[in-house]
């Protein structure tokens, strides 16, 4: 991943992605480059418009993680309530017969 952040990088101040500038990048960040995965990179990006796959990249997933957390709490907390009621009856239920069982044995 930090191969792909390191061209992302360079692509945005406006650098070259070349192999030299990439292992530039991951050695000043303190990672020592692969030569075989540099190559691939700078390869596979040569032949790719970045704009272009920044900017389909980030028309989609903007509304679709934005509606799933709001969604995902809801659930949740949705569960927890009956839960919770359910212990408080048993709770109640519990108190009420240990109330009987003590009104039982003052009339034998």
């Amino acid at each position: 991943m930090e191969y792909v952040y390191a061209a992302l990088l360079l692509h945005r101040a406006g650098k070259e992605v070349s192999e030299e500038n990439v292992k530039k990048v991951l050695s000043a960040a303190g990672i020592n480059p692969d030569e075989a995965r540099v190559k691939a990179l700078v390869a596979a990006l040569s032949e790719v418009d970045i704009d272009e796959v920044l900017k389909s990249a980030t028309a989609m997933p903007v509304a679709a993680p934005a509606a799933a957390p709001a969604a995902a709490p809801q659930p949740a907390e949705e569960e927890k309530k009956p839960e919770a009621k359910e212990e408080k009856k048993k709770e109640e239920e519990k108190k009420e017969e240990e109330a009987l069982a003590g009104l039982s044995a003052l009339f034998g």
